[in-house]
């Protein structure tokens, strides 16, 4: 009878941890994230404008119909990532996630104190490779380091009203993001 129980709270106790670590174990594994579901706006290393969010219809869950929205995949393997772009001098922001979607910078119109967005993503190791000869060109930009290889910058545009939205469109249509350092 004891043996009994002693096995069957220890079977309880296994399926339990199995349980807990498989749950734990499906964002690795899952499919459907931000990053999977951002390729179909179109190639890496390059902004994409989504479709204005509308009630029930967003391009990506969780958007601000009052928001218009950019995304950019890319990979710091090729070198330093780039972004620049001419915001309105309304609300914008801008927010570097990681390959699983964390939030691993932001920094909005209020912060930067201009609406000319220069900033510049790098590695650790790329940081110490440029310190050692860096170029004018980074004089002037927000150069953020960062410990991840592959992600994605989110820039929004507040849109207050329908005739605020050619001049977000245009902004966001001119951002740049590329390994050009």
């Amino acid at each position: 009878m004891n043996r009994t129980l002693l096995y069957v709270i220890g079977g309880l106790m296994l399926a339990g941890i199995i349980h807990i670590t498989s749950v734990l174990m499906v964002p690795l594994f899952a499919t459907a994230d931000a990053w999977s579901q951002m390729r179909q706006f179109g190639r890496d290393g390059a902004f994409h404008v989504l479709p204005q969010a509308r009630p029930g219809a967003e391009p990506l869950d969780g958007l601000d119909p009052r928001m218009l929205y950019s995304v950019c995949r890319f990979s710091l393997a090729d070198g330093p990532l780039q972004i620049s772009a001419a915001l309105p001098d309304s609300f914008w922001s801008i927010a570097v996630f990681d390959r699983r979607g964390r939030n691993a910078y932001s920094l909005n119109d209020r912060a930067a104190e201009r609406s000319e967005l220069d900033l510049v993503i790098i590695t650790p190791v790329q940081m110490a490779q440029l310190r050692q000869d860096p170029p004018e060109a980074l004089e002037t930009a927000i150069v953020v380091e960062l410990p991840l290889d592959t992600g994605f910058a989110l820039i929004r545009v507040f849109v207050s009203d329908d005739t605020m939205l050619p001049r977000a469109r245009a902004a966001l249509d001119s951002a740049e993001c590329s390994n050009a350092i």
